[in-house]
């Protein structure tokens, strides 16, 4: 069974540009007939089935066995990199400016 790009794109809740765009592409299996292009059923069925072991694996935050006390560890040190002198946390660049400027 052929769909039509219409029925392909309410087939798969997608707009029909967007689909368009993936023919130019070579992103999705078609034909062309003539000028017509039309999508086989089967393909594109086993098409969106090939996305779904194609996700990004989770990267586990917190490893089996480590204290509360390293979690913290790490955060502070991961803060310590980022808020280093060159760049300067926000709330302390304010409390400097207002020493510079003799307000405290």
């Amino acid at each position: 069974m052929y769909l039509a790009i219409k029925e392909l794109s309410q087939y798969l809740n997608i707009k029909p540009s967007t689909l368009y765009a993936w023919v130019a592409q070579g992103k999705i299996p078609h034909v062309k007939i003539n000028r017509l292009i039309r999508f086989q059923k089967e393909e594109i069925d086993a098409w969106v089935e090939s996305f779904k072991n194609d996700r990004p694996k989770a990267i586990p935050i917190c490893r089996m066995g480590r204290s509360h006390e390293d979690i913290h560890a790490l955060i502070d040190r991961a803060k310590r990199e980022v808020y280093n002198t060159s760049h300067g946390r926000p709330d302390q660049d304010r409390a400097r400016k207002e020493v510079d400027d003799g307000a405290v």
